[in-house]
């Protein structure tokens, strides 16, 4: 179990710092301003955005209590995951989610709003996310990767 501890907060801390180091850049980048391009493609851009809700915008109108739900709601998965035991079967995944988790908090606290700079725009515009969501998303995917190779296997073993 220790093992599992060791790696779920190397990658907590691992993802955290970096989705930080690349926020202050992107923030850098524009001197501050609020909303900015940085960088145009031809499917992504960099842009700055300050995202006062969660996905797609959504809940902004809660305002600053979104901060503090979103708070209790990381401490309760943490505590549901440790008292399930989950981490031994999940420690790097979920490292991935909760480091995700904590850095677009962080920006709540530090900067009334998640820092957002990715621009999908390739045939459809889409939400503008950051690293953060990319390792939550990436991290939910391995965990149902995972549960869904488990099931196979135990299916397999029972036929």
């Amino acid at each position: 179990m220790m093992r599992n501890i060791i790696v779920f907060l190397f990658v907590v801390v691992g993802t955290f710092i970096i989705d930080q180091a690349i926020k202050v850049w992107a923030m850098d980048a524009v001197n501050g301003v609020e909303y900015a391009v940085i960088m145009e493609g031809s499917c992504i851009n960099l842009e700055l955005f300050y995202n006062r809700g969660v996905a797609f915008s959504m809940l902004a109108s809660l305002g600053d209590n979104l901060k503090w739900l979103q708070l209790v709601l990381i401490i309760g998965i943490i505590a549901y995951v440790f008292y399930e035991g989950y981490l031994k079967q999940y420690a790097f995944a979920i490292g991935l989610i909760v480091g995700g988790a904590l850095g677009n908090l962080y920006d709540r606290f530090l900067h009334e709003g998640v820092v957002d700079y990715v621009a999908w725009h390739c045939g459809f515009n889409f939400a503008v996310f950051n690293y953060a969501d990319v390792m939550i998303d990436l991290g939910v995917a391995i965990i149902l990767l995972m549960t869904f190779l488990e099931y196979r296997r135990e299916k397999k073993s029972k036929a």
